[in-house]
């Protein structure tokens, strides 16, 4: 932590720290930015005590919206990666020592795009078959499972059981039990990948928020839309990945 006898590191102007904060895509503008900061605090590109740009700054460069930022950076400070300080020379830090993680099987950090791509061939083929077959029923269904995740924020574990379920009930939905299969073994694989990194609440909020938005587009039948959606919510999770797993 700063101290008034030791000044706060300040931003290198380099380019590889201009890249950090650089305008992100709008649609997984959360995600991105936790994987901007989180993955330039593990290299190095911002050491222990830097202090970030004023939020009003810190918008502008990257092109979010206030409330997003906050987002991120509530995250951040949950997640062990960045503190807050108030009054005179406060604001938001590097914290100086990264909280300790449990070494993963290094077989599984090596593996995990390669996971992910897996899950995102089979999710995206799941939710264009679902726009043709989902009935009432089951769109229902994953309608309650969206409510019951957004209060669960707080519990992870329920969450994740809850999500679980709702990913695997758009393959539940085609009616094809090849897919289900395939849909259950990419949940089980992703499940083993996400548990290697912390899970604010905000990254669960935000996360049911894409739920809500693939569930619309499949009940509309739209399936160009639902197959975008469902790319967009893997990509900000594999964001937060890439962000937060050692060697991501």
């Amino acid at each position: 932590m700063a101290t008034t006898s030791d000044p706060p590191k300040t931003l290198d102007a380099a380019a590889s720290v201009d890249s950090v904060f650089a305008p992100v895509r709008s649609q997984t503008a959360f995600e991105e930015a936790v994987e901007r900061i989180g993955t330039a605090i593990r290299l190095g590109l911002l050491p222990p005590g830097t202090r970030l740009p004023a939020e009003r700054e810190l918008c502008a460069r990257l092109g979010i919206a206030r409330s997003t930022l906050r987002q991120a950076l509530v995250a951040l400070g949950q997640s062990g990666h960045l503190h807050a300080t108030r009054g005179r020379g406060g604001g938001t830090f590097v914290v100086e020592r990264l909280p300790p993680a449990p070494p993963p099987p290094a077989d599984l950090v090596a593996r995990w795009r390669e996971i992910w791509d897996h899950r995102a061939a089979v999710e995206v083929g799941v939710a264009v078959l679902a726009c043709r077959r989902a009935q009432r029923s089951a769109l229902a269904k994953l309608g309650a499972l969206a409510t019951e995740m957004e209060q669960a924020t707080h519990d992870f574990e329920t969450y994740r059981q809850l999500d679980v379920r709702f990913h695997i009930g758009l393959a539940e939905a085609t009616g094809n039990r090849r897919l289900i299969t395939l849909a259950t073994e990419v949940q089980g694989a992703a499940t083993r990948v996400i548990a290697l990194i912390a899970h604010p609440a905000e990254v669960l909020h935000s996360s049911n928020i894409q739920h809500r938005r693939i569930l619309a587009a499949v009940s509309s039948g739209d399936e160009g839309a639902s197959a975008r959606e469902v790319a967009e919510h893997l990509r900000g999770t594999e964001h937060v990945l890439a962000g937060l797993l050692p060697g991501g």
